[in-house]
């Protein structure tokens, strides 16, 4: 009689603590879900606060250039407009004391960790120096520079010619002829305003010798050229770095046309397709809730 009391205590004791195990591995999972889904929200929203289509009311045209101008009256660090044709980045253009402000500070100078596309505190805003410097992070959903990062293929290189740069009031021409990736440490190629026309072809033959990619459109010292660079996941400390002649003609974007992916859904899908990562976290969500209760109920009916 002792001794089945004995074992029913036992089994009785391994039931409840079989059943604070589940319930706190069920807890553990949920929170690690939980975590999970908040740390892909806290993306989304970095990366929401660096979408281009936040300042397309500000983007400058040869019709109106007014609401460029209010954004100068909100931050008078804005001084450009950069557009890379067949790409996301269409972004204003912000210039520092320093090259630590805009790293993570957006173009209305409030703290924001995507930050802002900038040029480098050293170089003229108007452009008159042999070469000009601009950073941007590398994000991913083709927000700042992530899309350099794309022209370290072959084709999109030779498909993606053109781009636009709008300062002093006024639209100027990008013509893309070098794709380099290198380390954050090539002093040469991060030495801004570079004078002197010995040093001016010494910077274009390492230009030349560098880059992945190379199309001769006869770039001379007396050129102006614009860096884009931006981090690379490819190497420790490694750097993207596309390099564009500044013309004063300006080119056609012949890649207007296409149409963002989901642009031709019908309401309401286009906003399904908008938002498509954090319905997907959701769904999972409620699907392991779902397998909690299930496991919960399960394991009471055992006792």
């Amino acid at each position: 009689m002792k001794q089945s009391a004995r074992e029913h205590t036992g089994r009785r004791v391994v039931r409840i603590v079989d059943s604070v195990l589940d319930f706190g591995i069920l807890v553990l999972i949920l929170l690690l879900v939980a975590f999970s889904l908040f740390a892909m929200w806290d993306s989304e929203q970095v990366r929401r606060t660096a979408d281009p289509s936040r300042f397309e009311i500000y983007k400058p045209t040869q019709i109106d250039t007014v609401s460029f101008e209010e954004l100068k009256a909100i931050n008078p660090d804005v001084f450009a407009w950069l557009t890379v044709y067949g790409t996301s980045i269409d972004y204003p253009i912000v210039q520092g004391a320093d090259n630590e402000k805009y790293v993570n500070t957006d173009v209305y100078g409030k703290y924001c960790l995507s930050g802002s596309i900038f040029m480098d505190a050293e170089n003229d805003r108007s452009f008159r120096d042999f070469n000009s410097i601009m950073y941007g992070h590398h994000m991913e959903k083709h927000v700042m520079f992530g899309d350099i990062g794309c022209f370290c293929e072959r084709e999109f290189f030779d498909e993606h010619l053109y781009g636009n740069l709008f300062y002093d009031g006024s639209d100027h021409g990008l013509e893309f002829f070098a794709f380099i990736h290198t380390s954050a440490y090539h002093r040469t190629l991060f030495s801004a305003g570079v004078t002197g026309t010995e040093n001016q072809q010494q910077y274009l033959d390492d230009i030349k010798a560098t880059a992945l990619f190379y199309r001769d459109i006869g770039v001379s010292t007396g050129d102006r050229l614009v860096l884009l660079t931006t981090c690379s996941s490819e190497t420790t400390n490694g750097r993207d770095i596309l390099v564009a002649r500044i013309t004063d003609r300006t080119y056609i974007d012949t890649f207007a046309v296409v149409d963002e992916p989901g642009a031709n859904l019908p309401y309401p899908f286009d906003q399904l397709y908008r938002y498509r990562a954090c319905i997907v976290s959701v769904l999972v969500l409620l699907i392991l809730i779902a397998i909690a209760l299930y496991v919960t109920t399960r394991t009471r009916r055992k006792q």
